[in-house]
Parts: structure tokens; C-alpha cells; sequence
């Protein structure tokens, strides 16, 4: 790590990486952004990265699912370098692999044996219990909660305060609502709320 890292999205989202590649040690952080309005100073536009490539690793803070999932892709066709950042008041358990990208928040816990893909979030006091599988650019979200050996397929978001029971299987592109409890595999992508969780 040469300290030098440019987060790609300067929202909120955006603002939280920052925070957590502080408490990582770097140094020189800057952003680049397609949009207006922003409250941090801007390098320049998404496309611009290629400035950097030889200077600073990269992190793509896009809460959007299949956004972060092309952007990243496009950063590692060119070459770049794409850490994984993690709160350092996560508690993360032996034998877990985390992913080129993957976001671990404050007060977050990954337990012993999971695993998570690349560009992963798994937010604020969210947790992963044993032998869970995260697979690529799917999203954990803020409070919410998978029991032991669970899997949550590609880009699929579990909502703020969702829970899954232990043994289930989430298919990718899905999304479960805020406060939804999964005791089902869902087999079919699509939104799935309530308690128990449904299909919309």
C-alpha cells in the first residue's frame, strides 16, 4: 500500500470508504464523481482513472449493484489495484477470504469460515455467521443479519434489518426488504418482503 487511493463515487457511501481508508492508513485520498452537488472535492469524472493508474489503488463506492459490479470490472481490465477496506471495529473470524473490493463497515462481523466475493458490502453492524458465502457484488446492508452457512448470490441486496435463517440459499439479483425474515431459499430473482419473506 503506497498510501494514494481514489474512491470512485463521492456520496455518502463514498464519504464512509473514505473514512474507513483513513483508519487503514492512507494518506491521499481523492475522489472522482459523474455527478454535481457534491459536498468533497472532485478529481474529475469516473472515465478520468486512467490518470491514475501507475499512482493509486482504487475503491468503487456505487451503492448500486451492477454499477459497482461494470466500474470495478473496467478497473481490473486496466490494470488497477482494488483493495479491500475494513473498519478496523469489524471483527472478522479465522479462515475467511474476502474479496478484491469488499467493504467491511464499523461493527460489522464476518465469523469463522465465510467468505466474500469481490466488491461486497457488508454495512454497518451487519454480520455474517459461520460458513457463509457473499458471492460478488452483493450487498449486506445496514443491521441486517445471515445466519450460519447461507448463500446470497451475485448483486443481490439484503435489506437494512433483513434476516436470514441458517441454510438457506439466496439466488443472485434479488432484493429482500427492509426488516424481511427469509426462511425459504429463493430460487427466483425478484423483491422479496414481509415475515416470512414473499415475492412481490
Amino acid at each position: 500500500m503506497n498510501g494514494n487511493l481514489i474512491i470512485i463515487g463521492a456520496g455518502g457511501h463514498g464519504r464512509v470508504i473514505a473514512d474507513i481508508a483513513v483508519l487503514c492508513g492512507y494518506t491521499n485520498i481523492g475522489f472522482l464523481d459523474d455527478g454535481a452537488d457534491l459536498t468533497v472535492p472532485i478529481l474529475g469524472k469516473t472515465a478520468d482513472f486512467r490518470r491514475y493508474l501507475t499512482t493509486h489503488s482504487f475503491f468503487v463506492a456505487i451503492g448500486n449493484n451492477a454499477v459497482r459490479e461494470r466500474i470495478t470490472n473496467d478497473l481490473a481490465s486496466a490494470g488497477a489495484a482494488l483493495p479491500s477496506l475494513i473498519h478496523p471495529s469489524a471483527v472478522i473470524g479465522s479462515h475467511v477470504r474476502i474479496g478484491d473490493g469488499t467493504a467491511v463497515m464499523a461493527g460489522a462481523v464476518i465469523n469463522t469460515g465465510a467468505s466474500l466475493g469481490r466488491g461486497v458490502i457488508v454495512n454497518t453492524c451487519a454480520s455474517a455467521d459461520h460458513d457463509c458465502t457473499v458471492c460478488d457484488f452483493a450487498h449486506v446492508s445496514v443491521g441486517a443479519h445471515l445466519a450460519g452457512t447461507i448463500s446470497v448470490g451475485p448483486r443481490t441486496m439484503i435489506g437494512v434489518g433483513a434476516a436470514v435463517i441458517n441454510n438457506i440459499s439466496i439466488c443472485g439479483d434479488c432484493t429482500v426488504g427492509a426488516g424481511a425474515v427469509v426462511i425459504r431459499d429463493i430460487t427466483v430473482p425478484g423483491t422479496y418482503v414481509g415475515v416470512p419473506a414473499k415475492k412481490l
